[in-house]
């Protein structure tokens, strides 16, 4: 079984998605710390994460690098953010997320165009949003959490920027899938989003089985 989860930054789609793995006994991948790997790799090489030129060079890396907690700093985001509008780095990253995908343990991905582009396939797919607000709040949070020196307004703002990049790009733009479940997190706490999504994909699963019995 193949699990296509994507959304905004800040909607709850990635906890999510370990947890659908895990309760289902699937493989994850985070498509998101690829270009985050990406975008650290520019600034790390003196490259600009805005020049497609710049980003096609750093998209060779060493996969040590995807566990490294630098990937999830703000920063990196940003960066990130800014090389996955490039359709050249997007080239570069499809092939090993649609590997991922359709091994024959199945899989979990989660990020911006799983659905649409990397595995439109799947057998359940969910489109993960929540209000600019509430990413903004959650974000904020999480940041204090870890003794960053933030501003919330500096924060929504970023988080702004980043959906106008992500749903308005060239290159598989952020948008559900047409037969994507959608599930709005803005007002469920973490645990609340996940037994729903739990059971949006249980449904799928028995909507399919109703429609072709073995």
């Amino acid at each position: 079984m193949i699990i296509a989860v994507d959304g905004p930054t800040a909607s709850g789609k990635g906890t999510i998605s370990k947890e659908l793995a895990r309760h289902f006994g699937l493989p994850f991948m985070d498509t998101g710390l690829l270009y985050r790997a990406v975008g650290w790799t520019v600034r790390q090489q003196g490259g600009d994460p805005d020049v497609q030129a710049d980003a096609v060079k750093a998209c060779v890396f060493d996969d040590n690098l995807l566990d490294d907690p630098v990937l999830r700093s703000e920063n990196v985001g940003g960066y990130a953010s800014k090389v996955s509008a490039h359709p050249s780095v997007r080239s570069a990253l499809d092939q090993r997320q649609r590997d991922f995908a359709n091994q024959s343990a199945g899989a979990v991905l989660d990020g911006r165009d799983i659905g649409t582009v990397i595995a439109p396939h799947a057998d359940v797919k969910l489109f993960i949003t929540a209000t600019s607000e509430a990413r903004a709040v959650r974000r904020f949070e999480e940041m204090k959490a870890r003794g960053e020196a933030i501003n919330f307004d500096d924060i929504l703002a970023d988080i702004l920027r980043r959906d106008e990049r992500d749903q308005n790009r060239a290159a598989a733009p952020l948008k559900p899938a047409a037969d994507a479940d959608l599930l709005d997190t803005t007002e469920l706490t973490i645990d609340a989003a996940v037994q729903q999504a739990i059971a949006m994909v249980n449904a799928k699963i028995n909507r399919r089985r109703d429609k072709d019995p073995a």
